[in-house]
Order: structure tokens, then C-alpha cells, then sequence
């Protein structure tokens, strides 16, 4: 029992970052970004772990840092995945 409960901690542990390093990267182009509310525009191509397809979409960030730097106008390739129920941006990679 104590085995079971030391691998359900190391489990939950996990950080954010150590969950992403398992999503696809999808390439985008930036629409909009609003730091204020947490959120970007992306018009994205298909992210497979979401089953979704190719459309432009606001994404939210849980993390205001994921958005520092990025502008309109960019090529980005992101990580997103569902967070508290809700679709957001975990990584933003600029260009390609």
C-alpha cells in the first residue's frame, strides 16, 4: 500500500512542463494577444491531441508568462491541451 501511495505522489507531482513535453507542437500564425485577460488568437493547424481541426481560436494561457514577447503577426508553434476544462496554450515556440 505505502508503494502504491509514493507512486500516486510522484504521479500528481508532475509538473506542467513535464506534461507538455507529450503534446504535438502546431504551427500558427498569432491574431491577437490580450495579456490583461490571459488569452491569444491563433490561427492554428490540426491539433491532434485535442481532435481538433485547423481555425483560428482564442486559446487562454493558465501561466501570463507563455504569452511574454509574442506580438500579431508571428509564426509560432504551441503545445495546447486542456486545462481545468478549458483549451489553453502551455508553450509558444516563435517562428517556423
Amino acid at each position: 500500500m505505502k508503494h502504491i501511495a509514493i507512486s500516486l505522489i510522484a504521479t500528481l507531482s508532475l509538473s506542467g512542463a513535464a506534461l507538455a513535453q507529450n503534446l504535438p507542437m502546431v504551427s500558427g500564425t498569432v491574431e491577437k494577444v490580450d495579456t490583461a485577460q490571459g488569452k491569444i488568437t491563433i490561427d492554428h493547424g490540426p491539433i491532434p491531441n485535442l481532435n481538433m481541426d485547423a481555425m483560428t481560436m482564442v486559446f487562454r494561457t493558465q501561466d501570463p508568462a507563455v504569452l511574454k514577447g509574442v506580438k500579431a503577426g508571428e509564426r509560432i508553434r504551441f503545445q495546447a491541451d486542456r486545462v481545468n476544462g478549458q483549451i489553453s496554450v502551455v508553450r509558444i515556440q516563435k517562428g517556423k
